[in-house]
């Protein structure tokens, strides 16, 4: 069933009684993706590009229905490229079960990727690729870590010292450690449960900045915040320094991932905001936001208000003019994403799908430059189609062309036509219209591009 908008909890009742609704959402901080349920926000620079991994919630989730982890990436931090699913509970042989993927993180080194993956009360697996989109095995066929005696082993974040020395650190409602081996798939000495840090609830993420330790972490429940501690060592102690966001109950749960990017800081975390744009019900289907965050000169954080009130800014302009998969995108609300090829191998090449009449894709700050001459798009229609309207700005702004995609029997086909009147940056609308024939499930996209005038 399609999504409606309804009176909810996170979103303000001005907004949802709105008619302009979505317009006024979208001028909040809103969740990355929408497409999908996303959790548990992972994300790690490489190549001057954001991969950021999730776990992922069930589209008719209730309570926690996760069986696979999510990979999107990015270099302006608003538009945001589906990149499948690299990995999910059946790579792991010696589980059987079909549920429990939950929060994971990735680290690279020395040009191999290692995802750590708890399976609820079955401890924390490890995969390994030599690309960060996969394809993921598992090198040792056991759980790297399995505490039998409780189901505390979950939430692993994994930071690689100056000195090469990896730690892992996982729990709740205990914080434990390990050192990694060099190997990074095994681990020398004892579990170590460290001493209680004020707030902590779960989902630990380690990493170092400027030779500060630091411990970010989902607080207290329920609601969760984000708190924070520092230490000289990368064993602490460990100093509670206070919230990077506070408890609010404006979402419930929380789920921190930092990083550095081009010159800015980062904080991910998660809410229920794209739920609550259907339902105002409680259910486990929750979506990644992230905000830009603020160092003080000794190394503290400056606190932040909740997702829909922070800064999150794009980093560089987007080319348009170049194959760009559909599936990339800053808002599609109402859109879903599937495999292209789901009996394939490239598990990260997506066709933008559930595409019905009114609906729309939206990219930001596309760099027209002097001009665009054509645009051209790879679609497909199984019955009677649709169209796509280009407008610049705002839904209903300028008009810069049109195109009609009619059955194509299946097949993927290139559609182009003119446009006139973009030029310089731009935000890019792909605005969707069926006809009197049919209304839902237009068709499918798979990539577009615009070609400069000459």
């Amino acid at each position: 069933m399609k999504k409606r908008l309804s009176l909810s909890l996170a979103i303000p009742l001005t907004l949802a009684a709105s008619s302009n609704c979505l317009a006024e959402i979208r001028s909040l901080n809103m969740p990355l993706i929408q497409t999908k349920y996303t959790a548990d926000p992972a994300p790690i620079v490489h190549n001057d590009t954001i991969y950021l991994y999730t776990s992922h919630d069930g589209d008719d989730a209730e309570n926690f229905k996760m069986v696979d982890w999510l990979l999107y990436t990015s270099t302006d931090m608003v538009n945001w490229q589906d990149r499948g699913a690299p990995a999910s509970l059946k790579d792991f042989k010696w589980f059987d079960g079909n549920n429990g993927a939950w929060a994971i993180q990735v680290v690279e080194k020395n040009g191999k990727w290692y995802m750590y993956c708890p399976i609820h009360g079955h401890g924390i697996g490890v995969l390994v690729a030599d690309s960060p989109f996969g394809p993921f095995t598992d090198p040792i066929g056991h759980p790297l870590v399995w505490q039998k005696e409780h189901w505390y082993d979950i939430d692993p974040t994994v930071f690689i010292d100056d000195d090469g020395q990896a730690y892992m650190y996982w729990g709740n409602p205990n914080l434990y450690c390990v050192k990694l081996n060099d190997d990074m798939i095994s681990y020398s000495g004892e579990i170590m449960m460290m001493s209680k840090i004020s707030d902590y609830q779960e989902g630990p993420w380690f990493y170092k900045r400027n030779g500060h330790y630091y411990m970010a972490f989902a607080s207290t429940c329920c609601p969760e915040g984000i708190g924070y501690a520092m230490s000289d060592s990368p064993l602490g102690p460990w100093e509670y320094k206070g919230h990077i966001m506070d408890h609010t109950p404006r979402t419930r749960g929380n789920h921190p991932g930092i990083i550095d990017y081009k010159g800015k800081s980062y904080c991910f975390g998660q809410n229920y905001d794209i739920f609550r744009l259907d339902e105002s019900r409680h259910a486990e289907r929750r979506s990644v936001s992230a905000a830009e965050m603020e160092y003080n000169p000794d190394g503290t954080i400056k606190e932040l208000p909740y997702f829909h009130d922070c800064k999150l800014e794009q980093i560089e302009p987007f080319n348009p003019y170049r194959k760009v998969e559909a599936e990339t995108m800053a808002w599609g609300y109402g859109l879903k994403t599937v495999q292209k090829n789901p009996w394939g191998n490239e598990k990260w090449n997506q066709l933008v799908t559930n595409v019905d009449d009114g609906e729309y894709l939206l990219v930001k700050g596309v760099d027209f430059g002097k001009g665009a001459d054509t645009f051209t798009v790879n679609a497909s229609a199984h019955l009677w189609g649709g169209s796509i309207e280009l407008h610049l700005d705002e839904v209903d702004g300028p008009l810069i062309g049109t195109v009609n995609i009619g059955n194509t029997k299946t097949r993927l086909t290139d559609f182009t036509v003119p446009v006139e009147g973009a030029q310089g940056i731009r935000d890019l609308y792909l605005v969707f219209r069926g006809n009197p024939r049919q209304q839902r499930n237009l068709f499918d996209l798979d990539y577009w591009s615009f070609s400069p005038k000459k």
